[in-house]
Parts: C-alpha cells; sequence; structure tokens
C-alpha cells in the first residue's frame, strides 16, 4: 500500500474525470504530478488551466507515450489504459509502482464498500442500492462511475459509511482487494477490444470477489451461469437473486417479487420496463437487505424508480408513437434485452463503431421479433445486416442512412404508425459518429422533442 506521496514523482494517464479527482488528490498530498493523455488540448477546460496553475506538468498529443513513461515514482492508471499494455507493463519493469483510483479508494477507504459489477446493469443496480439505503437511513455515497468522484469522498467517510461503487472490468483488472458486499450481475462478452480475450474478461470481473473473507457477502446470479460459478472463488458468504426461481435471497415467481419468505410486490408493477431489470432489482434489493435496509425502505424504493438516462428511457409519446432511448445498449445482449421489453411494432435504430461483438443472437432475436424495420448506421451496420438476413429476416432495413441525428429520427418517425415503438438501442459503442453513448442519446431525445 502506498502511504506517502509527497515530492513523489507521479504520472496521471488520462484527464477524464478519474484523472482529474486523482489529480485533486494529489496535489493535496504535495505530489509532483504530470499528466499524460492522447487528446491535443484541453484548452477550454476550466480543470486543465486550474492544475496547470497550480503545477502540475501536462504532455498532450497522439504521440505522447512515444518515448514510454520514464523516471517516475508512481504510476496511476485509467480504466482507459489496461494494465498489461506494454507501455504499462515496460515502467514497471524499471521500477515504477502501478496503481489506480480503484486500488488507491479501496487502500484508504474506512467505510464498507458495496461493489457491483456485470456486462450491463450496474449504474441502475448501483443506483437502486444507494437510494434504498437513503430511505433506509443509513449514512451513504454513491461512488465513481455514476456518481461522486472516489477520492474526494475521503474526506466524509467514516466507519458507519457505505459506498456504493459501479465497478467496471477496467476498474476490477488489477484490484487486490474486493468490496464487503460484492453484486455480481449476469456477464457475457464485452469490451474485447479492449480485453485479449473473453477468459481475461471475465478474470478481471472475478477479483470483486477474490480477495473476500468469510465475514464478507457475495450476491451472485443463479440465472447466470459465468456469475453463480463465482461462489467458488470467494471465501463470502453466498446469496443470490433470479427471475426464474425460489432461491436465498431475492427472487420473482409468478410475477411475485419475494425477499426470502416476505413478498415485495408484483414485478409487473415496477416502473422500469424489461425483465432484464427485475434482475437488476432483485440483485439491488438482496445487497441492500444485507447491508441493513428494511423491508419498508426496499418497497418504497424499488417501485418508485423510474430508471436512469439513456436505459430504456421513455422520451415521448408523440402522434400515438412511442419513442424509447435506450442509448446506454452497447452490447448485443442489451438490446436484445430492450427489444423483449415490447410486444408492439418496433422501429429499431442499430449499430454504431467496432467492439468484437458477435452479432449472431441479434440477428436471430430481430428475425423473429416485432421488430417491423431496422435503421442500421455506423460501422457495424456491415456486420448486423448480414446476422439478420442469415436469421432470415424479411421486413425493411434501412442501410446507412446518414450520421446525422436529425435525419434517422425523421427517417424512423416516416416509417411508424399508430402504436408502433421507435427505439434507439445500438447494440455497439457510438465512436466514429458520435462522442460517447450519451452525446448520441441527447441527440435523439433532442430531434424527438423537436419533431
Amino acid at each position: 500500500m502506498i502511504e506517502n506521496f509527497s515530492g513523489r514523482k507521479i504520472a496521471v494517464l488520462g484527464f477524464g474525470l478519474e484523472g482529474k479527482d486523482l489529480c485533486d488528490y494529489l496535489l493535496r498530498q504535495k505530489a509532483r504530478v504530470t499528466v499524460f493523455d492522447e487528446k491535443k488540448s484541453f484548452k477550454n477546460d476550466e480543470d486543465y488551466l486550474k492544475f496547470q496553475k497550480k503545477g502540475i506538468v501536462f504532455n498532450l498529443g497522439p504521440e505522447v507515450f512515444k518515448n514510454g513513461l520514464n523516471n517516475f515514482d508512481i504510476i496511476f492508471r485509467s480504466p482507459g489504459f489496461h494494465y498489461l499494455s506494454p507501455i504499462i507493463v515496460e515502467a514497471q519493469k524499471k521500477g515504477a509502482i502501478i496503481s489506480s483510483v480503484a486500488k488507491l479508494f479501496f487502500n484508504l477507504c474506512s467505510g464498507k464498500i458495496i461493489g457491483v459489477t456485470g456486462t450491463k446493469g450496474k449504474g441502475t443496480t448501483s443506483t437502486l442500492i444507494y437510494k434504498i439505503l437513503k430511505n433506509a437511513g443509513k449514512k451513504v455515497f454513491l461512488a465513481g462511475n455514476v456518481g461522486l468522484p472516489m477520492l474526494s469522498l475521503l474526506p466524509r467517510i467514516d466507519e458507519d459509511t457505505w459506498v456504493i461503487l459501479e465497478l467496471s472490468s477496467f476498474q476490477l483488472q488489477d484490484l487486490d482487494k474486493s468490496p464487503y458486499i460484492a453484486v455480481v450481475l449476469f456477464i457475457t462478452q464485452d469490451h474485447l477490444d479492449h480485453h485479449f480475450s473473453r477468459e481475461e474478461y471475465i478474470g478481471s470481473k472475478a477479483n470483486i470477489v477474490k480477495y473476500q473473507n468469510k465475514d464478507n457477502f457475495a450476491v451472485l446470479n443463479a440465472d447466470d451461469l459465468v456469475s453463480s460459478s463465482f461462489a467458488s472463488l470467494t471465501k463470502a458468504q453466498i446469496f443470490y437473486y433470479s427471475r426464474q426461481k425460489k432461491i436465498n435471497g431475492v427472487y420473482v415467481k409468478d410475477n411475485d417479487i419475494y425477499l426470502f419468505k416476505d413478498k415485495l410486490g408484483l414485478a409487473s408493477e415496477l416502473q422500469i420496463l424489461g425483465q432484464h431489470n427485475w434482475d437488476n432489482v432483485c440483485a439491488a434489493s438482496t445487497a441492500a437487505f444485507l447491508a441493513g435496509a428494511d423491508l419498508r425502505a426496499i418497497k418504497k424504493t424499488i417501485f418508485n424508480f423510474r430508471g436512469l438516462e439513456h436505459r430504456l428511457e421513455f422520451v415521448r409519446n408523440f402522434k400515438a408513437v412511442t419513442f424509447y432511448n435506450d442509448s446506454f445498449s452497447t452490447t448485443p445482449e442489451t438490446t436484445i434485452a430492450a427489444i423483449n421489453s415490447f410486444k408492439k411494432p418496433i422501429i429499431l435504430i442499430a449499430g454504431g463503431s467496432e467492439k468484437g461483438s458477435d452479432y449472431k443472437l441479434l440477428g436471430q432475436k430481430i428475425a423473429n421479433s416485432s421488430v417491423k424495420t431496422l435503421i442500421l448506421i455506423g460501422l457495424t451496420a456491415e456486420k448486423i445486416k448480414k446476422a439478420v438476413l442469415v436469421a432470415d429476416f424479411r421486413n425493411k432495413i434501412i442501410f446507412r442512412p446518414s450520421g446525422k441525428m436529425e435525419e434517422i429520427v425523421n427517417l424512423a418517425f416516416k416509417e411508424a404508425k399508430t402504436g408502433d415503438v421507435i427505439l434507439l438501442s445500438p447494440a455497439c459503442a457510438s465512436f466514429g459518429l458520435f462522442e460517447n453513448y450519451k452525446q448520441r442519446g441527447i441527440q435523439f431525445k433532442e430531434n424527438v422533442k423537436a419533431l
């Protein structure tokens, strides 16, 4: 564990939210900080100007790592830098300590951490746990990817504090501590453009339970082979959740949600759409119960929760056509879940940048669903088109109409009839056409509201 940063030469890789949080922390520790980022300029970024004035050195541009990382005591990688990337491995050989914001937070946090991972659903589940514990009167923070910057919270955390962390595979891949309560949602392949293999991706996720002890808890998905297999990797007490069968935890049976023997209510009365969200509700309820939440707080929260932005988000009903923004869907599996959430005819907008996904099952789902028109955009349009044609999709395909969301939305609306659903659920990352999934979703909503 790194205890003293004063006077140490430290490299921070990446100037995103985590990088900025880290710079703030390291300045307070009187460290000598250099930021590396492949972006050419941050001249209009207030944080960049603030940190420059405080003595942080910035190395920017696409060639920033050309000469490696030399003469640093500690290197903090952001989630975008694989801990086994050549530049980091070489720096480690030269004596540098490699760390991350997640590792640092786990070392310094005096409260109890509830960590949530999985391929999708992390943000929804983490937010639900936070809201339940808040309603139960606990001192709790939601931090990391869907909450406040982790390190900024350290002065406000004590031993009675609960901290909910959404943990991606990028953050978990070199973690050497596990949370007090680990929640593992369904795991399928994702980010194979970053990870070396599916096995390495799953191995990264497994770190969330690997270092637990007998006083900790692991909340696993009984319906998912990968998640449930983590039971053999942990010393923690195991609890399960399921939307298919009765288990030791929270489960759905005949549309009723149970917490052990107590009935919480009807799954069909949840305000968030889709059976995949039953998983998130069951996982969150189990974790919150283990953290001391009462039934009243659990019931109140799960049945009033309307979901997160860009996650199967209702946008508008216009001229009897309903629009949903599911821009956060960046894998085929999450788009399949979105399609399963509707029985009405769907005009589906899909496609984007490459992540190494297999679209075979998505093609089969689209071909055997209520999708009446498929609008394909981005680099992956060709792959998805091939997958749906192989699956014998016989309805209309509009292929790469434009990179402009205004035209895409107008085309979709022209295809719609009374009672139809227009669904943006790309199954792919956003890069190439959009800066990120948030910008993609915001543009979709703005153009829908402008109709």
